[in-house]
This record gives C-alpha cells, sequence and structure tokens, in this order.
C-alpha cells in the first residue's frame, strides 16, 4: 500500500463488546466504522474499558475518548485524543492509517483534525488496533506481539495515570510522559496544571502551574517519596520509581484484583488518587490526595526554612539559621528564607559539623548528585571533603540504607511531619497499619496514654477505631490502629484557608468536599451515632470521649465513620451518666457550656460537641 492509502478503523456497536479488529486491504469494505454520527464505540475484551465519541458536562463539541464501561450516571473519562481540536458536530471518523501517521481523526468534510505518528514502520501487511482492558489503545502490526507497539495512547497521557502507565522520560527517543489538567469540566483541552517526573538531579515528582513549581512529593527512598509519608506499601497498590540510563518514570500497578483505580490531576492542582470497588454500585472513593494542607506549597519558607503545619508561624529555621529579611518574617512572609548565623569554616580548613534532621521531607533534590553504591559513612567523607556540599543522606532507606544522595546549593522546600501524628506502616504479613506516635513534648502524657489504651482495648464496635497493639520503651510511646484509607472527616467538610501577604490561597479541593453528597453524609452521621450509643449505653462501661470532633472521626475505604483518640476519655459505671472536674480539658468550640464553664460532663457533652463539630 502506498502512502496515501489507508485502511479503516472498525469498530462495531457498544453492545458487541468487541475490542479491535485486525486490518488490511481486503476489509476495507466492511459494514462498521468509528463514526460520531453512528455512535458507534469499541469495548476492551474484558468490558472494563470503552472507547467512542463523548461531550463533556454541558458542552457541545465533540472527542474521541476512553472511559469506564460502567453503569455510573457520568463518564469516567480517562484519555482524550482531540484534546486540542474538537470536532463542532457530531460527524467525526477515527481511521487506521499506513505512513507516516498511524490514526487519524476527520471531521465530516474529510479533513484531519487529529493524528498520531510512529517512529518506525510498519513491517507486516495487516494492522491492529485494540483496545486492551488496561485502558490503552495500542496500534500494531501481525509480527510485532510483544508489547512492542507502533504507537500506543499510554505514552500520550491527559489527566489520568491508569495502572501500568508511566509518567517520566525516555533518554533515548526524547518521550516525555506526563499528566495535565483538564481546562474546566466542560473542556478536556490541557489546563494550568502539569504533574511530572523530574529527572533532574535524582527524580521525584512535580506539579507545576504553567512552568513554576507549586509542589513536589521529595525524592524516591526505596519505600515511598519522603514528603508523601502516607503512600506507604500496602495490600491494594505496589508503586516505585525506576531511574537508569535508559528512562526515568514513576508507575503503580495494582495488588488487589476486587478494585480499580486511577490516578488523576484535578481542574485546580491536586493529585487525586482513586479507588472503587469492583461490582458494587458505590461511586468512586478518595484514596489521597497531594498536596494536602500549607506546608507542602513549594519552597514556602524559602531557603533553610523548614514547614510544621502544628506550629504557629509554621515556618522556622534551621538551626543555626536565622531568617534573612525578619521584618518579612514576623509579616508572614517566609519566601526569602533564612541565612547561616555564621560562615562555614571550610573554606578555612575549619572543622565543619552535621546536624541530623529526622522525619523530615528531604530538600530539593534538583542540585544534588547520587551514588547508589556508598555508604553512609563515605557519603558524610564525600560531604565534608566537599566545600559545596550542603547535606546528604541515605538514597535507600530499606535494610539499615544504602546509596547517598549529596544537596549542592541552597536547600528549598523542606517539612517536619509531626512526631504525634499518624504514621503509616506495614506489617510483615502485608497489613496496613497507621501508627500513633506520641513525642515527649505532647499534651497526652502516661496518664492519657494509659487511658486510651484501656478504653480501647474494652472497646469492640464497627464504629470505634481498632486498637490493635502498642509499644512502650523509654520515652518512646506508641499506639497502633487499623488503618483508615479516607483519613478524618474534617478534610472532607471543612475548606481550609491560607492567608499571606495580600493574598489568598485556596487550599481545599473542591472535588473532596463535593464528593460527600448528602446519603454520604447522612450515612456518616448514622455510623456515629451508633458509636456513641455503644460508648454511652451498650458497652460494659459507660464511656464519655470528651473530645469529639471532626478531626476524630476517620473513614475507612467504605466512607464508614470511626471514632478514635480516646485520650481524654472517661469510664464511667454503668449507674453513672457524669460527673465534675477541675481540669477541662478538650478543644475549645467543641465543648459543652456546662463543661467549659462550670466542669460539668456527662453523655450529652458528647452529644454537643457532635452537633457543633458535625453540623
Amino acid at each position: 500500500m502506498g502512502a496515501d492509502e489507508f485502511v479503516t478503523f472498525l469498530g462495531r456497536n457498544q453492545n458487541a463488546g468487541i475490542d479491535g479488529i485486525n486490518m488490511s486491504p481486503k476489509n476495507t469494505n466492511a459494514p462498521s466504522r468509528v463514526k460520531g454520527a453512528n455512535g458507534d464505540t469499541i469495548i476492551s475484551s474484558g468490558g472494563s474499558f470503552e472507547m467512542g465519541f463523548f461531550s463533556p458536562g454541558i458542552s457541545k463539541n465533540r472527542y474521541m475518548g476512553i472511559w469506564y464501561k460502567e453503569t455510573l450516571p457520568v463518564k469516567t473519562v480517562v484519555w482524550v485524543a482531540n484534546r486540542k481540536t474538537p470536532l463542532t458536530d457530531i460527524s467525526g471518523e477515527l481511521k487506521l492509517v499506513r505512513n507516516p501517521e498511524i490514526l487519524v481523526l476527520a471531521n465530516g468534510s474529510g479533513n484531519i483534525i487529529w493524528s498520531t505518528s510512529t517512529s518506525r514502520p510498519a513491517q507486516g501487511p495487516v494492522l491492529v488496533a485494540q483496545l486492551l482492558d488496561s485502558g490503552n489503545l495500542v496500534v500494531r502490526d501481525t509480527l510485532t506481539n510483544d508489547g512492542n507497539f507502533l504507537w500506543q495512547s499510554f505514552d500520550y497521557p491527559s489527566d489520568t495515570l491508569l495502572p501500568g502507565m508511566k509518567i517520566g522520560k525516555d533518554f533515548e527517543t526524547g518521550l516525555e510522559r506526563y499528566l495535565s489538567s483538564w481546562k474546566s469540566n466542560d473542556d478536556p483541552s490541557p489546563g494550568d496544571f502539569t504533574y511530572h517526573c523530574d529527572p533532574s538531579g535524582y527524580p521525584q515528582l512535580v506539579m507545576r502551574k504553567g512552568s513554576v513549581e507549586q509542589y513536589r512529593t521529595g525524592p524516591w527512598n526505596g519505600v515511598r517519596f519522603s514528603g508523601v509519608p502516607n503512600l506507604r506499601p500496602n495490600a491494594i497498590f505496589k508503586y516505585g520509581l525506576a531511574f537508569n540510563d535508559k528512562e526515568a518514570y514513576y508507575s503503580y500497578d495494582l495488588l488487589n484484583g476486587s478494585v480499580i483505580s486511577r490516578v488523576m490531576l484535578s481542574l485546580n492542582g491536586v493529585v487525586q488518587r482513586w479507588t472503587r470497588p469492583i461490582g458494587r454500585s458505590q461511586g468512586w472513593v478518595i484514596y489521597l490526595t497531594t498536596p494536602i494542607d500549607n506546608c507542602d506549597t513549594y519552597a514556602l519558607c524559602g531557603a533553610y526554612g523548614t514547614c510544621n503545619i502544628g506550629d504557629s508561624p509554621q515556618c522556622r529555621c534551621l538551626n543555626k539559621f536565622a531568617p534573612k529579611y525578619s521584618d518579612a518574617w514576623a509579616d508572614t512572609d517566609w519566601s526569602n528564607g533564612c541565612v547561616r548565623k555564621t560562615p562555614l569554616a571550610c573554606y578555612n580548613n575549619g572543622s565543619d559539623g552535621f546536624l541530623k534532621y529526622s522525619n523530615v521531607k528531604l530538600p530539593d533534590t534538583r542540585n544534588s548528585t547520587f551514588n547508589v553504591s556508598m555508604s553512609l559513612d563515605e557519603c558524610q567523607k564525600a560531604c565534608s571533603n566537599n566545600c559545596s556540599c550542603m547535606a546528604y543522606a541515605n538514597l535507600d532507606i530499606r535494610d539499615g540504607g544504602s546509596g547517598c544522595l549529596l544537596w549542592f546549593g541552597d536547600l528549598v522546600d523542606i517539612r517536619d511531619f509531626p512526631e504525634g501524628a499518624g504514621q503509616d506502616g506495614v506489617l510483615e504479613g502485608g497489613r496496613q497499619i497507621a501508627v500513633k506516635r506520641l513525642s515527649k513534648t505532647s499534651r497526652q502524657g502516661p496518664v492519657e496514654f494509659k487511658n486510651e489504651l484501656i478504653c480501647i482495648a474494652k472497646l469492640q464496635h464497627r464504629n470505634l477505631v481498632k486498637l490493635l497493639g502498642c509499644c512502650i520503651q523509654g520515652e518512646e510511646k506508641m499506639l497502633i490502629y487499623e488503618y483508615m484509607p479516607n483519613k478524618s472527616l474534617d478534610s472532607f467538610i471543612f475548606v481550609i484557608y491560607s492567608i499571606t501577604r495580600k493574598k489568598t490561597n485556596f487550599l481545599a479541593d473542591e472535588m473532596r468536599s463535593m464528593f460527600l453528597d448528602w446519603p454520604k453524609r447522612f450515612h456518616i452521621i448514622n455510623g456515629i451515632a451508633r458509636g456513641l450509643l455503644y460508648l454511652h449505653q451498650d458497652s460494659r462501661l459507660r464511656i464519655i470521649h470528651r473530645d469529639l470532633k471532626a478531626s476524630n472521626i476517620l473513614l475507612d475505604s467504605n466512607m464508614d465513620p470511626k471514632i478514635s483518640d480516646f485520650g481524654l476519655a472517661r469510664c464511667f459505671a454503668e449507674s453513672e451518666t457524669g460527673a465534675n472536674t477541675n481540669r477541662v480539658v478538650g478543644t475549645y468550640g467543641y465543648m459543652s457550656p456546662e463543661y467549659a464553664v462550670d466542669g460539668l460532663f456527662s453523655v450529652k457533652s458528647d452529644l454537643w460537641c457532635d452537633g457543633a463539630g458535625n453540623s
């Protein structure tokens, strides 16, 4: 066939369930084609994905796309071909051709509005276009069945990353795969935000608005990204970063066949990891979102500054550093960062030392170098012997640590993770857990720690968080709970604003709060009420929580609520319903008036807290 000849990309009506078809010069007169006017679609062999023409939202424009083949009211679109060049009517036809293009999308006048190309010519006489059950649209010839496709949609993502896809850079071909947000719910053309695997220095995931960096995950440490402590190994996902001479990329796969998953870059620049049980009418559930708070804002505290979301102010300088401009710092403008109080003595043959920082998001690695074979001691020596080296760390934290990561230039975008915050972990059997580690200065001392341990250990209810174990060694105190993937209720119902100089940053994801529709809210309210009824009436002990608020209501994968944090709880005999105390504890704004003023608390106090926190 000559270069100007083509064979038509064939399809069937969506009820046919066909995933593709072999194409050769002999079958160009086949009875059906993927035409917008006919409503033709192609369905993957396992029935997971469907491809055809669609109009997003209220738009009348038409696009060729791929979406989940499911019964939900709104299509979950994962890939769009003609993002920048929509069809303006129901015309349109997707065709498979030979060289130089592979796939072309033509309008009603026959003009090509979108096309693909391949770096190598087809070898066989028969071309095959197929929608795989992974959601990948591929084109191959019959002589290459080993996955060496002529073209695949996975190489050109839209706003969604599916299991098996990559975002990153191929150093041999120069191909860069990245996510780009939609412009609006009605317009899938590229929006303001992009999400990349940046291979500069040592690879990390980076989100940009235009060319300006907004957020980064921190470098991969062999287990997770240092800036995303909640994204740990679990029984659902397997994810990781690969980096070699040929390519650098991030990808993930599903370990649990009972769920489907996608990662989406939202309109307002939030990376959302969604999951959905297979075979259930339940909609999509957010498993994880990033960025999560103001401390995830790129370089919020400037050079040599570190952010802690629990502190006020949130930014402080590293030890031996001071604000570069103290007046601006006092006015909550931390962007200029910090400077050393005393210059390094390295250039004067001095003896500079190092300070260790733990439980932090590692600095930006674009000005770094690494060596996979060096030990930590060798890494320290290498940094000590180079006056331009500002910090060092293990490249991989597994098995006691290995490899060497060296930073040169200013240390930027560091954050502290609170010691008392819940941290994720995985038991040897693969069960994911949440670990609550109490700092030495925590207001929850030995009495409250013991109280929480005793209270929860005696309680068993579907709407109470389950305590799996504890650890006490010296001043270290840890509680081990069942893992709650949807975090706390406050992250869904409260809108968080951060006010800086003459600027308000909207940090909450609107889609996250919109996800909590009234049926889900009613389900959560019922669950909290059942948990309280058990605490107040049905358990062996009558328990008053005293600190019931949205942040202490955790949500599991099914959005079932679990009451947590029993450090301030009080246990009573069955006949008692309240008490008086001179030590008023809890969270102001959630306390009942009689408790806040007179120290009187009862089962009614918890009902007040629940109404104040979740109304």
